[in-house]
């Protein structure tokens, strides 16, 4: 009896990870100017070209049920099971689908809602995928799964509201007013909602966060065991992460370009970075 490991395209993941583990990715998709693409069609600067050109905000959409179903039926026996692990469901109806996916399918599905999406998700895949090439049991691997989720922190900033206004996700006030003053916003997705952590002009306010951030984590004496930095052209911050974090954490640091369905919502600019902790010292 083996165990597979699934995930959505909403994980930002290294292709030979996918590969060397097993996992299987089942993309959504996103419109734009009213053409269909797969999320696994376009790289990321193709992408941002077309939605910088676009007048309106290109549309993601979760893979439907049916897809599901057949990925479940098509890479597991009867006698195998699934551990099917997703982009939480304040962002997206995809853990939902697989949901609904894993009872039309003839299939041992458990599908889990991960509480975060991009390298925050991979970092609870790879735990998975990894216990489940060493032959662990499926209880093994959900307690796994659960101890990454509560020991991994999440933080992302956003350098233009416009997209999130367009999306319905902040209001139009408060999207005009960050076009007015060139506002730039520090949030955490945390409980499967985006908080706001801090908001102000210009980079500085990038930078403060990441200087507080750091300190932070010094004067806990946490230990990092896995950091992963995702941006949608916002490389140059997302560098200056990475040279601020990389003496704290235990692994080389993943400085990756983020996913289509992550940078339509952010839009250009943007940077997430995504802490791993080796135990949970905050309670």
């Amino acid at each position: 009896m083996a165990i597979k490991i699934v995930t959505d395209s909403s994980i930002t993941i290294e292709p030979e990870l996918i590969e060397a583990l097993d996992i299987t990715v089942v993309p959504l998709s996103v419109t734009i100017d009213d053409v269909l693409y797969s999320d696994q069609d376009l790289d990321l600067d193709a992408f941002m070209a077309k939605m910088a050109d676009s007048k309106i905000l290109p549309k993601t959409s979760q893979p439907p049920v049916g897809v599901f179903a057949e990925v479940y039926e098509n890479i597991a026996g009867a006698d195998d099971d699934i551990i099917s692990i997703h982009m939480t469901e304040s962002l997206s109806g995809t853990v939902e689908a697989a949901r609904q996916g894993s009872l039309l399918s003839n299939r041992k599905v458990t599908v889990l809602d991960s509480d975060f999406t991009d390298q925050a998700l991979k970092f609870q895949v790879i735990a998975a995928a990894r216990l489940a090439a060493e032959g662990a049991d499926k209880d093994a691997i959900l307690k796994e799964i659960d101890k990454v989720r509560k020991n991994t922190e999440l933080f992302i900033g956003f350098s233009t509201l416009e997209n999130l206004v367009k999306g319905g996700r902040v209001s139009r006030v408060q999207g005009l007013l960050g076009s007015l003053l060139n506002v730039r916003v520090v949030g955490t997705l945390k409980d499967r909602q985006i908080d706001t952590l801090l908001r102000g002009r210009g980079n500085k306010t990038f930078s403060k966060w990441l200087e507080g951030k750091v300190s932070e984590i010094k004067a806990s004496g946490r230990k990092i065991k896995a950091v992963g930095i995702s941006h949608a052209d916002g490389m140059d911050f997302s560098l200056k992460i990475k040279e601020a974090l990389q003496g704290l954490a235990e692994a080389p640091i993943s400085l990756m370009k983020t996913n289509k369905t992550i940078a339509t919502h952010t839009g250009p600019g943007a940077w997430a970075v995504m802490i791993q902790f080796d135990e949970d010292t905050t309670s």
